[in-house]
């Protein structure tokens, strides 16, 4: 089934590139079915990036899915042109009356602030507490992860001596649980990150259940007893080079970066990434649709709650 997406996007033509499924508004429009009706809250500056990252993820399964997007109002994007998140882009002023399926909120650049020194965090706030009673599930990427962590439930991130980055092997704590089904017991996930949640102040907290971890990256994939938050402290939507573009951006800069461990074939990095986290990328949100939003979700949406 496809992903529905304005006609204009331009991550629609790379999709369609790839032999993704999408469909225009226009011709969704003759399709007598409910579409899930999912809301991307963006805070990553490349944001048309980020948007084809998430949409090539959210096609693998059958249910049609309509995608808006949502930015915040109180941080202007300096990565994205002003034209592009005029036609595309809500603000929460426009959404705080609807009831969406399901909502994704990524990483940002922002993790070695705190989180109350972060100048748009009052409305990521407001966001959460929202998604609360008018989104069915709510799936939390990296910074996005820890930031829910930290609001809905206590939990601190922690600064890491060195930058998380690379390609590293998980484990699967829960096998049982729908999320996870069809995985490897072992798989592999990319992590950019330079703070950590830990692992023993989930385990301490009753509302949550580790279903993922890392022996080199610790903590991944955290879930509310409730089933309505995921976290993912990884990055399993970057596509092949988001990790090398990352490396060779922060090298131009002049900055310290160790080149990302387990991602360059022979880890030579004149060499090309070798991608092993795809298939694991595809099962994690198709599960997430699938178990989390299509089947918990109302027919009607207004009956959220």
């Amino acid at each position: 089934m496809p992903i529905k997406i304005p006609d204009s996007l331009p991550a629609r033509h790379i999709l369609e590139g790839e032999n993704v499924f999408v469909i225009g508004e226009s011709r969704a429009m003759h399709q007598d079915i409910r579409p899930l009706r999912i809301l991307i809250l963006n805070l990553m500056p490349l944001k048309i990036a980020t948007e084809t990252h998430l949409l090539r993820t959210l096609s693998n399964s059958p249910l049609q899915v309509e995608v808006e997007f949502l930015m915040t109002s109180s941080h202007v994007s300096k990565n994205t042109s002003r034209d592009h998140l005029i036609s595309f882009y809500q603000v929460f002023d426009d959404v705080k009356t609807k009831k969406y399926d399901g909502l994704i909120i990524t990483g940002a650049p922002v993790e070695l602030l705190e989180f109350e020194e972060v100048n748009y965090w009052e409305e990521i706030k407001q966001i959460m507490d929202w998604s609360k009673t008018n989104v069915t599930s709510t799936f939390h990427i990296c910074w996005g992860a820890q930031a829910g962590l930290y609001h809905h439930y206590g939990i601190n991130k922690y600064h890491l001596n060195k930058k998380m980055f690379g390609v590293f092997k998980h484990t699967v704590e829960v096998p049982e649980e729908p999320l996870m089904r069809g995985f490897n017991d072992v798989f592999s996930a990319p992590h950019s990150r330079h703070t950590e949640v830990r692992k023993d102040e989930i385990l301490a907290c009753d509302d949550l259940i580790l279903l993922s971890e890392s022996e080199d990256a610790g903590v991944y994939i955290v879930m509310s007893k409730d089933r309505r938050h995921i976290f993912v402290t990884g990055h399993s939507e970057y596509d092949p080079y988001t990790l090398k573009e990352e490396y060779e951006r922060d090298l131009a800069k002049g900055l310290k970066i160790d080149m990302p461990i387990n991602y360059f074939k022979d880890n030579d990095a004149t060499k090309q990434p070798e991608v092993t986290w795809r298939s694991h990328a595809s099962l994690l949100f198709s599960n997430w649709l699938n178990y989390y939003v299509y089947q918990a979700t109302p027919f009607l949406l207004d009956e959220i709650k």
